[in-house]
């Protein structure tokens, strides 16, 4: 049961739409590179569509600094998202006035308008009322379908659902069912894989999972700095040592919590920091002084391997090594399909999300068999780390 509205509650044939979507989409001389989050969202357009509604899309593009620039333009995005979703896709050169105006007064039931970059006013991201007031003068109905941009409180995100009738989206539906399975009310144990270079990026997301999970699996550069913490000497590893206290006092949390913190029990060692440098497994009394840590060892992999086994719930926000190199990916692509194995076969719900993390489940080519992977960033960690997301608050019933 959900406790927000969804399109199901939406009368929408013969509406003006406002649809909040993510076309922040990376580009290279005018042209989409990656449609990913274009494809995400299309369901819901064409949903809008064929029940009649006059849909019109805002998105946000870039950061531009000072009112409109040309680079930041939505325009030739309207081009891509034509194209995906089979349709001709309007422009309209600004989000309110006269162009808007104009542009939304001939639609015709199920079509499809795209208004420029909502950032080319700054109400946009103050959540300025009189801005939130000239949006909403376009539409009958709001639908969310940005979870990615759900943790900022904008106009378009989050002051547009106050003045007008609002929804969720297919996509946003289809994140919050499955982040209510992940951490809100999941089946048990549950078990998150958190990795990635930095402690201090993650000391949020730590302090919040220690509480509601049943194990935490610890890998990437912020491990080094939980062994340090212990007295292994991890050489010129990346390691936060300022942070050891810190590191300390979250196992203790973890500890009074009953979560078990999994930490790495081996580790492959290379001398440079590059792709097939020559590497060596150690155990952790042993990594040498002028050695750096790049994944975890054969044992550790096992150990993760285990610990999904154990899981009928898995949470997972950054990778277990450097991914991004071979051989040092063997441990994030070995416990990925291990996920994706548990996963296919019924015995697991698997919730990924965070760029570094996407990369590596694609890298791994696992991310289709995963329950859920989410491609919102910032929206996912914040999730994660149990902060409020204005823009899903305000659609709640």
């Amino acid at each position: 049961m959900t406790n927000f509205k969804t399109l199901d509650d939406a009368d929408v044939a013969g509406k003006r739409v406002l649809v909040r979507v993510d076309l922040n989409v990376p580009m290279s001389d005018g042209v989409v590179t990656d449609a990913t989050r274009i494809e995400r969202v299309a369901p819901t357009i064409q949903e809008l569509s064929k029940k009649g509604a006059k849909v019109i899309l805002l998105a946000h593009f870039g950061r531009p600094k000072d009112g409109p620039e040309s680079q930041f333009s939505l325009e030739p995005i309207a081009h891509a998202v034509a194209k995906v979703i089979d349709h001709s896709v309007h422009f309209a050169a600004d989000t309110i006035g006269e162009k808007a105006a104009e542009a939304v007064g001939k639609l015709k039931n199920g079509d499809v308008l795209l208004l420029e970059n909502t950032r080319f006013h700054k109400g946009e991201e103050k959540n300025d009322p009189e801005y939130v007031k000239a949006l909403a003068a376009n539409g009958d109905l709001y639908v969310n379908d940005a979870f990615s941009a759900a943790h900022r409180a904008h106009a378009s995100t989050e002051g547009l659902a106050r003045v007008l009738p609002a929804y969720a989206g297919r996509t946003m539906e289809a994140e919050l069912k499955a982040l209510e399975k992940g951490l809100g009310a999941p089946k048990r144990p549950v078990v998150a894989i958190v990795g990635g270079a930095k402690v201090s990026s993650k000391l949020d997301l730590l302090g919040n999972l220690v509480e509601k999970v049943d194990a935490l699996v610890i890998g990437g550069g912020m491990a080094n700095t939980f062994l340090a913490a212990q007295g292994v000497k991890v050489g010129k590893s990346l390691c936060e040592h300022d942070l050891a206290g810190t590191a300390r006092e979250i196992m203790a949390k973890a500890n009074a919590a009953n979560c078990t913190i999994i930490l790495p029990v081996d580790a492959i060692v290379a001398w440079h920091f590059q792709a097939n440098a020559p590497f060596q497994a150690y155990g952790l009394d042993a990594i040498p002084e002028d050695g750096m840590i790049l994944d975890v060892g054969p044992q550790s992999i096992e150990r993760v391997k285990a610990a999904i086994d154990d899981a009928s719930t898995l949470v997972w926000n950054g990778p277990l090594g450097a991914f991004e190199m071979t051989p040092f990916d063997k441990a994030t692509v070995a416990a990925a399909r291990h996920v994706a194995e548990r996963t296919k076969a019924g015995h697991l719900v698997s919730v990924a999300g965070g760029g570094d993390t996407v990369s590596a489940l694609n890298h791994a080519g696992v991310a289709d068999d995963f329950s859920y992977v989410s491609t919102a960033g910032g929206a996912f960690l914040e999730w994660m780390e149990g902060k409020p997301l204005p823009g899903v608050d305000v659609l709640k019933k």
